[in-house]
């Protein structure tokens, strides 16, 4: 690093940062994000706070950050308004009482919309590095995300020198920056592991304002182990993406796979990975997790693509120990990339998310619990599940004890349309919903995919629509909601 840039400690760097301006966060997870600035600003915004001088900001991420980050901001009131996803309980809890504004996003339109100037201009962008040139180059960490267009766009940016991370991991980068429409071109990405770009990304180094030296670790644990129902819903995805590998739809080298976060995921991953009659397989991805690295080196899964390294500590560090390994098997790509539709569609990607509730015609709702409470956020699971060769949802039937059912009549919130969801898979069995008309989806979900407690009266609510395309009886199609609020479970 040149010593021409101003070296700072974490509270002289968030001196820069004034009250309403857009700071945009560099990382995807936790993995990439920067670490030090984040707390920094949650005590200039406490202290300024106290002498009654307003301070709060304009936030923008790749995708989540770590909820640490996030809560620490969010307590502090240092947020009025945050995109495109997070997964923190304090910051969720202050946007559904409405004390942040919150703007949930397909991860794959933000790269775009900043180009455009949608949100305004960025003011200050704090982006995690592993290396920063005089020449203004800039080496990104663990997740990549938003960064690139962040750095392109922002009119300062604050360096976190991060020295925790291995200076290979610039060999697993590849940063296609696509521009803004009419100008965008074709990416030349026709196989998971090709290469496009550079490794790393250019800037004006006039524009680095601070750079502020860490040692600091990604903050990201494993998550729990499986337990008996993830296995199921596991050995149900299982045993359709092997029909239709017999069946010849899947073609016989397998197709790429992307996975959302957690323990079904995890768990699918597994089962697919002990199976020999799954060929090993690509994936072609958002987040990889240590299930990805386990099955990397047992020859299971051949190559990934992704926007980040969601690995705890020891994983990564096992990762940089063994570079010659993984540099030729795991890129990492600006989430513009990871998620592009035309790449996703292209290669064949088979997506696999989980959703919050489905209604009986295959509406799926990924974000809001009884169509009023965030969670998370869609992520980038629309970005996938429009536009893979075959979009497949998983969940369990019921939450909270049999309480809850996640087959409704009607989806509270709609994420995603019953235009793009092809199958569903609950514990109790698949939904293959493609080339079914609407009132043989609805049959299909609950035969297959509702839980046997739940099935009469989902049976019984189909039988009250007599006409239309759709049969729904709007009188009733929220009754297993209200039964919810005003007496803790649907069960009528």
């Amino acid at each position: 690093m040149d010593q021409d840039f101003a070296v700072m400690t974490a509270d002289e760097a968030a001196q820069l940062i004034l009250h309403g301006n857009m700071v945009a966060f560099s990382g995807f997870t936790p993995a990439g994000a920067p670490k030090a600035l984040p707390e920094a600003l949650a005590r200039r915004a406490m202290a300024l706070h106290e002498q009654a001088i307003p301070f709060k900001i304009k936030l923008l991420t790749g995708a989540s950050i770590g909820a640490l980050a996030d809560n620490q901001l969010a307590e502090a009131e240092a947020v009025e308004w945050r995109a495109p996803y997070q997964t923190a309980s304090a910051l969720r809890d202050k946007i559904n009482q409405g004390e942040i504004n919150f703007v949930d996003l397909h991860l794959s339109e933000v790269a775009q919309m900043v180009n455009y100037g949608f949100f305004g201009p960025i003011d200050v962008a704090v982006i995690e590095a592993s290396e920063v040139t005089k020449e203004g180059r800039v080496y990104l960490t663990s997740g990549i995300g938003n960064a690139p267009v962040f750095l392109q766009k922002a009119r300062q940016v604050i360096i976190e020198l991060n020295s925790y991370h291995s200076p290979r991991i610039k060999e697993m980068i590849d940063i296609v920056s696509l521009g803004a429409p009419p100008l965008r071109s074709m990416v030349p990405i026709f196989h998971t592991l090709d290469r496009a770009g550079e490794n790393y990304v250019q800037i004006d180094p006039k524009k680095i304002v601070a750079v502020v030296h860490t040692h600091l670790a990604d903050q990201i644990k494993e998550f729990g182990d499986e337990n008996p129902l993830c296995r199921q819903i596991a050995r149900n995805v299982e045993g359709f993406l092997l029909k239709e590998l017999h069946a010849q739809r899947i073609p016989e080298g397998f197709l790429p796979l992307q996975s959302g976060v957690g323990n079904i995921n995890n768990a699918v991953l597994k089962a697919l990975g002990e199976n020999p009659d799954i060929p090993p397989f690509m994936m072609y991805s958002e987040v990889l997790q240590s299930s990805v690295i386990d099955l990397m080196e047992q020859g299971r899964i051949i190559g990934a693509s992704a926007s980040s390294l969601t690995v705890p500590p020891d994983v990564l560090q096992h990762i940089y120990k063994n570079m010659d390994f993984f540099n030729e098997r795991i890129v990492l790509r600006p989430q513009e990339i990871s998620n592009n539709p035309e790449i996703i569609r292209r290669l064949g990607v088979i997506a696999l998310n989980v959703g919050l509730e489905f209604d009986i015609y295959g509406h799926a709702n990924s974000t809001h619990v009884a169509g009023v409470n965030l969670m998370n956020g869609i992520g980038g699971s629309g970005d996938f599940e429009r536009n893979a060769y075959l979009s497949i949802f998983i969940a369990p039937s019921i939450a909270k004890g049999g309480k809850i059912s996640t087959i409704v009549p009607m989806c509270s919130h709609v994420d995603h349309s019953e235009h793009s969801v092809k199958v569903i898979i609950t514990e109790n069995g698949v939904a293959d919903l493609r080339g079914l008309s609407p009132i043989q989806r609805a049959q299909t979900i609950i035969a297959n995919c509702a839980h046997p407690m739940y099935r009469d009266c989902l049976n019984h609510y189909l039988s009250l629509g007599k006409t239309g395309h759709i049969h729904h009886d709007l009188a009733h199609a929220f009754d297993m909601h209200m039964s919810l609020i005003e007496h803790g479970t649907m069960l009528s």
